[in-house]
């Protein structure tokens, strides 16, 4: 079955180019279009698509506020959101991760990568785009004057570690599996458990989690 997404941008050019180049991908199809947050945000709660895929500047509602109403710690169901943006480092980009959002991309993604995205957001998965992953989370949190980060609930082993910092720099199951030496069903258990002991609901938060205790910054 095609992945279904729903695609919010106020630029009705750009809105229309994305929904051409998802709709030529294998396996995805475009449900429904907004121009603002807000119809997004009815539309999506209507249409339940698989994947939003939102701009983070839109009038009205921006894509922060409708990521927090859709994928945010107090919703019950949340739906998959990926943010996309003109800027490399935003701190609007950072406060979507803190909202919810699955991970975000550069417009100027090619499709394979907005192909991509889509699909790891639809399965659970993230994707942040690689040239900005571990620049804009090391960026802001250095830069965030929040309290610290609570502590594992358990503590973390040895290959958990190897395997949160790897998720910090932005590398895939797939890659880790690589890296790593072990098999991708073993790289899914230590993400899913990561999630579990640091009270996350997926990677991108597993990421920000290592740069705010300063696990990422240590192998920068």
């Amino acid at each position: 079955m095609s992945v279904r997404v729903l695609v919010a941008d106020d630029q009705e050019i750009v809105r229309t180019g994305l929904t051409i180049i998802l709709n030529t991908q294998p396996g995805i199809e475009v449900v429904g279009g907004a121009g603002d947050g807000r119809q997004a945000v009815e539309l999506a709660r209507r249409l339940r698509p698989d994947v939003c895929l939102f701009d983070i500047r839109m009038p009205g509602m921006d894509g922060i506020e409708a990521t927090r109403a859709l994928a945010g710690p107090t919703v019950a169901q949340p739906l998959a959101v990926v943010v996309i943006t003109t800027f490399d480092l935003d701190e609007y980009v950072y406060a979507a991760l803190r909202a919810g959002a699955r991970g975000f991309l550069l417009k100027e993604a090619g499709p394979a990568l907005l192909s991509q995205a889509v699909h790891a957001a639809a399965n659970g998965d993230a994707l942040i785009a690689p040239s900005v992953t571990t620049r804009l989370l090391k960026a802001f949190a250095d830069a965030d004057p929040a309290a610290p980060r609570q502590q594992p609930i358990d503590a973390l082993t040895d290959r958990e570690e190897q395997v949160l910092v790897a998720v910090a720099r932005g590398r895939t199951n797939q890659e880790i599996a690589a890296e790593l030496h072990i098999t991708l069903s073993t790289v899914k258990s230590h993400v899913t458990s990561l999630m579990t002991k640091l009270g996350v609901r997926n990677r991108v938060e597993v990421a920000m989690w290592a740069y705010e205790t300063n696990r990422g910054r240590r192998h920068w």
